[in-house]
């Protein structure tokens, strides 16, 4: 891989300032002895369908945390700290699970899915959930991330199709440092087959493990795997998802979008029912309008910043994730815009797929070599060799923002390759073994009332929580409003939103 140095060096001060992010924090709801919480979403907490901060993701019991658009890393890590801090004093008893692999979960069916009322997009969005776990089962849904949404200025969506590919061949080193996900409960593996070893009576890992939730445990599914997706255009994006969209699958097919009582099961039958059912590890991103369909959006106006979705909840930290991995996500991402980035082809889709599971479930396995081009590289050399090219684009963020931030960032990450001891993963199976007997709930239950009280502890000025407040009360006013303006019969409105001619802008309306 070679770096466009032209490209870094025309990385002007304006354009570096214009880096836009956010974060998407995703948390379920549980009760104190570790148990998830079958409440309903709370009504201080506003609408899950409109509130712009607070909502829902998979379940009832699984909060997402959204934040604004900042121009300052620490601006977002603010705000987010905020929304926690708002919803933290909604909940009650409760509190949120602070890792990625949920708590102690109930059977499949008892587990609720999210509510969004009675209008027609409240209601779609309750039956896509169904189908998810029809198709994929409900405990898999549970698992928990943070999103890192992310732009710069002034990139045309082939330049950021080239930033996802070097992305996905580079993912390994974001699974090996900031991966805490190496141990579950026993009861999110209770009747599926696994190749998970036993850590105590209730507890599961791998030894080598930085994320079972980006491993084959995690969003994994062999309907998906048949998904060859390239991302060397987005019209051949596009092309890809047109067909996972439309394209009928025999297992979902069996579901049926309807069960023999005539309730319904899923929104069709085809391989995805809609955009966001595919999981990748980062997604290229449009703003929608209201009732565009994702792809449309994408197609008619382009790629206007990226969705990285493969990152962990560090469960050492309140926020469940640092304003120094942050930054280091700034600097990876600009390495993958500004370097060479050739087109991926199938055997490399293939390869890239190899290396996220190995780096999941053993990436702290000192004998692990991952697949690159024809041969096999230790995993340990290949990312002291990515951070090594990585420094000169901390220097210029660092010479742009002012500080040293950016450069401690990389060198925090040669640090962690070197010692993978200190890793969240390695430190997450210390603490498990050596204060909680073994069992991950009991450390994941400690974490969470930690912060918990963290965030009850932090003076929230009354100014704000009047704005929350108020934010909460316009939201369910504003659900109201879309419930009243339904006109048309739900089975209409699902004809109508599916309709395969709202996926493409060149065919006419």
């Amino acid at each position: 891989m070679q770096t466009n140095s032209r490209a870094l060096g025309s990385l002007m001060t304006s354009r570096i300032l214009g880096i836009r992010r956010g974060l998407e924090k995703e948390s379920l709801r549980t009760l104190v002895d570790g148990s998830l919480a079958l409440t309903p979403h709370p009504r201080g907490l506003g609408s899950a369908l409109t509130h712009p901060h607070i909502t829902t993701d998979f379940s009832e019991s699984q909060l997402e945390l959204i934040t604004g658009v900042h121009a300052g890393v620490q601006a977002c890590m603010d705000e987010l700290t905020q929304v926690q801090q708002v919803t933290v004093r909604e909940l009650g008893d409760e509190m949120l699970w602070v890792s990625s692999m949920p708590c102690c979960l109930p059977q499949d069916d008892a587990i609720p899915l999210g509510q969004y009322g009675t209008s027609n997009l409240g209601r779609s969005k309750t039956l896509y959930r169904n189908g998810l776990g029809h198709r994929y089962g409900r405990r898999m849904q549970t698992i928990s991330g943070i999103h890192y949404n992310w732009s710069l200025p002034d990139v045309s969506s082939e330049q950021y199709f080239g930033l996802i590919r070097n992305f996905r061949r580079h993912a390994f080193l974001l699974l090996y440092l900031f991966g805490a996900s190496p141990a579950v409960c026993s009861s999110f593996v209770a009747g599926r087959q696994h190749q998970l070893q036993a850590l105590s009576a209730n507890t599961m890992y791998l030894p080598y493990a930085t994320s079972l939730r980006m491993g084959r445990l995690g969003y994994q599914s062999d309907a998906q795997a048949s998904l060859a997706v390239s991302y060397n255009s987005l019209q051949g994006y596009g092309a890809s998802l047109q067909d996972a969209l439309t394209r009928i699958y025999p297992a979902y097919e069996a579901i049926g979008v309807r069960g023999p009582d005539g309730e319904y099961r899923q929104l069709a039958t085809t391989l995805l029912q809609i955009e966001n059912e595919f999981y990748g590890t980062i997604r290229p991103k449009r703003v929608i309008r209201q009732g565009e369909r994702a792809l449309h959006a994408l197609r008619e106006r382009g790629v206007e910043y990226v969705e990285v979705r493969l990152m962990d909840l560090d469960p050492f930290e309140p926020m469940g994730i640092t304003a120094q991995t942050m930054r280091f996500l700034d600097v990876f991402l600009l390495h993958c815009l500004l370097t060479d980035s050739p087109p991926d082809t199938p055997q490399e889709i293939v390869a890239l797929a190899h290396n996220q599971h190995n780096v999941a479930e053993r990436g702290r396995d000192p004998a692990l070599r991952l697949e690159r081009g024809d041969s096999t590289v230790p995993l340990k050399d290949w990312g002291l060799a990515l951070v090594t090219e990585l420094l000169p684009f901390a220097q210029q963020l660092d010479a742009t923002y002012g500080g040293t931030d950016y450069v401690a960032a990389v060198e925090s990450a040669v640090h962690a390759l070197h010692h993978p001891d200190t890793l969240p993963s390695a430190r997450v199976l210390r603490e498990v073994t050596e204060n909680f007997d073994g069992c991950f709930v009991a450390f994941v239950r400690a974490q969470s009332l930690k912060t918990r009280q963290a965030m009850l502890d932090t003076e929230l000025p009354p100014v704000v929580r009047e704005r929350y407040a108020q934010l909460a009360r316009t939201s369910m006013d504003d659900q109201r409003k879309i419930e009243a303006g339904d006109s048309m019969p739900f089975d209409i409105y699902l004809q109508e939103y599916l309709s395969p001619r709202h996926l493409n802008p060149a065919k006419p309306l």
